[in-house]
């Protein structure tokens, strides 16, 4: 009976072990390969954060991927073919055409402004200007989520994209949290203006302590990057700037903590103002 056991183990250890090897051979979740598979995923709306092509590749499919890409924002990058074989596992043909894809998809700042007004509530809307760390995005989407924040919004230039690594630091909350992909930063700020939102920018030098700024109604709070903050264009089209008293020998706080910070601000006196009528 005993060796009926040990042998059934071994069939068993053999069968796990064949599953595993298989699993190495797949694609990767966060990687499309194939000019078909990252045409039709355009096409569906899936979050794309960049394409890479193989450099010498012609053809109409691939105008036709290019054409795509500039149209939903999606940036495109040359690359040797090298580099595309060791993006992918051995035996996983990419036909010179990667992408890498976001975990949720991004949604239209229009769709997360009219989903808070759907709700009777003046939207409140995160900026994040420069944030490269995919930790710090994952510690705001979490906050975000908790403070009531209906969307953030995130340039498709010199920030970290959504990835495997942001959803696992959000905890959950990314699926929660809509994500809009901006191209001009200070296009959208311009444009959120004409809609009657106020922008209030976080800064070391802000002129007014953040609990005595007005953080209520149609709003756009923008959180600089980690080491140089806001853009000098960014902080210019700021309605005003606010900065967080500090009484230590260090003159700046984590984006992602300065950024709870503001955003519970937020909460707090949006909450106070319902509270009194």
């Amino acid at each position: 009976m005993k060796a009926k056991e040990q042998r059934a183990e071994k069939r068993a250890d053999k069968r796990t072990e064949k599953h595993t090897e298989q699993r190495s051979e797949e694609q990767p979740a966060h990687i499309l390969a194939g000019r078909h598979a990252v045409v039709e995923a355009i096409k569906a709306g899936r979050g794309i954060n960049r394409i890479l092509l193989a450099d010498g590749l012609r053809g109409p499919s691939v105008h036709e991927l290019r054409d795509l890409a500039r149209e939903n924002g999606v940036t495109v990058d040359v690359v040797s073919r090298a580099k595309l074989d060791a993006a992918v596992p051995e035996g996983v043909r990419h036909q010179g055409v990667l992408a890498y894809v976001a975990p949720v998809a991004y949604v239209a700042v229009e769709e997360i402004i009219a989903a808070a007004r759907e709700r009777g509530e003046d939207p409140l809307l995160l900026l994040l200007d420069g944030i490269e760390d995919p930790q710090n995005l994952g510690a705001l989407l979490r906050t975000a989520d908790a403070a009531g924040v209906h969307g953030i919004l995130l340039p498709r230039r010199h920030s970290v994209p959504l990835t495997e690594t942001v959803a696992r630091v959000s905890a959950g909350a990314l699926e929660y949290v809509p994500v809009a992909r901006i191209g001009n930063i200070a296009q959208t700020m311009r444009a959120l203006k004409e809609q009657g939102f106020w922008i209030a920018g976080a800064d070391m030098a802000g002129e007014e302590l953040y609990d005595r700024a007005n953080l209520t109604g149609a709003l756009v709070l923008v959180i600089g990057s980690e080491g140089r903050g806001m853009s000098r264009l960014t902080r210019d089209l700021c309605d005003f700037t606010v900065r967080l008293p500090m009484r230590g020998k260090i003159n700046s706080l984590n984006a992602s903590a300065a950024g709870a910070i503001l955003m519970y601000e937020a909460l707090r006196q949006r909450m106070a103002k319902v509270c009194h009528g």
